[in-house]
This record gives C-alpha cells, sequence and structure tokens, in this order.
C-alpha cells in the first residue's frame, strides 16, 4: 500500500532515493514552433546519478527550512514518489509557487500515485497562501499528458530563472 503524506525535516535522510529509478524512456516531445507546441520525435533516456539523488535529498532540507513543503509516496520505507513545492511567492502579483519537484519512481508509474502527489502539492500550496503551481515540465508527450489531463495550462507569466534551469521544458501553471 502506498502512503502519501507531508514530510518532516527529522525525516530526511541523504540516502532515501537511493532506490528510486528515474529512469524516463522519450521518444516524441513537444517544442515551442511558430508559436505553438508541435510534437517531435526525439529519442533519449533520463537517469539520476546516486550524486543527483543525494542533491535532490539536501534540496528537500534547504525546501522545508525555508517554509516550503515536500510530500512523498512511499510503499513500506521505500520512497516511490514527491513532490516540492518551494516556499517563495513570485510573479508580478506573488500568486505563484514553484512545484519544482514531482516524480514517480518507474516501476511505480501508471498507479495514479502522480495525480495523487499533484492534489498534495495544490493543498500545500493553498496553505501557504498562493493560488497558482507553476511547472517547468518535461517536454515529453507522457509527461505533457499528465500535466494536461491535471488541468494545467500554458503558464501566462515566465519566470526567467526557472526558464533558464531548462529552456526545453515547458512552462505551465495550474490554477488552485
Amino acid at each position: 500500500m502506498i502512503k502519501i503524506r507531508t514530510l518532516r525535516q527529522a525525516e530526511i535522510d541523504p540516502d532515501m532515493l537511493a532506490f528510486f529509478d528515474r529512469t524516463q524512456k522519450t521518444t516524441r516531445v513537444l517544442v515551442y514552433s511558430d508559436g505553438a507546441l508541435v510534437e517531435k520525435v526525439v529519442a533519449f533516456e533520463d537517469h539520476w546519478s546516486p550524486a543527483k539523488k543525494g542533491e535532490i535529498a539536501a534540496h528537500f532540507t534547504r525546501t522545508l527550512a525555508a517554509g516550503g513543503s515536500v510530500i512523498v509516496a512511499r510503499r513500506d520505507n521505500e520512497v516511490v514518489g514527491f513532490a516540492v513545492v518551494e516556499a517563495e511567492p513570485f510573479g508580478e502579483k506573488a500568486v505563484y509557487r514553484e512545484l519544482s519537484f514531482l516524480h514517480v519512481s518507474r516501476p511505480e508509474r501508471g498507479q495514479g500515485i502522480g495525480a495523487r502527489l499533484f492534489e498534495q502539492a495544490k493543498a500545500a500550496a493553498r496553505q501557504m497562501g498562493t493560488t497558482k503551481l507553476y511547472i517547468s515540465a518535461h517536454p515529453a508527450v507522457e509527461t505533457q499528458g499528465f500535466y494536461r489531463k491535471m488541468g494545467c495550462v500554458l503558464a501566462k507569466e515566465i519566470n526567467e530563472v526557472i526558464y533558464q534551469r531548462e529552456i526545453h521544458d515547458i512552462q505551465l501553471e495550474a490554477t488552485l
């Protein structure tokens, strides 16, 4: 059984993502072309190294210390999914909070865990007093389909700092 709940600072372990499988095989992506999103055939595979997993666990610590939220999905003691809502509001009217991570381990995908994490992230963002989540989302067609299913649309305001982290991502928002 998968349990989803908000993580506390004392529960963070540098190796908590050791068995998390970030593998994502991408064959089709969405790209901007002439002002529209167009599907293109592009094949690549994403993985996280042990060092990258440790960096993300350290990010959990910083996020919680700053007042953000980290939501984890666990099967027994193993993290099989997580979402991170950053603490700092931004945008012209400071209505956005960034959903900086939302990932489900490869063997657990397709079971609704991502949707449950997304709903919990929205609830956490509402508790922080914001009205929109901002997502810099992987361009894979499957990833974009997930976010559309969750009600996301193209972001009305682009956060240039977030965009520059990964210029191939699609900038989305979700109204809470």
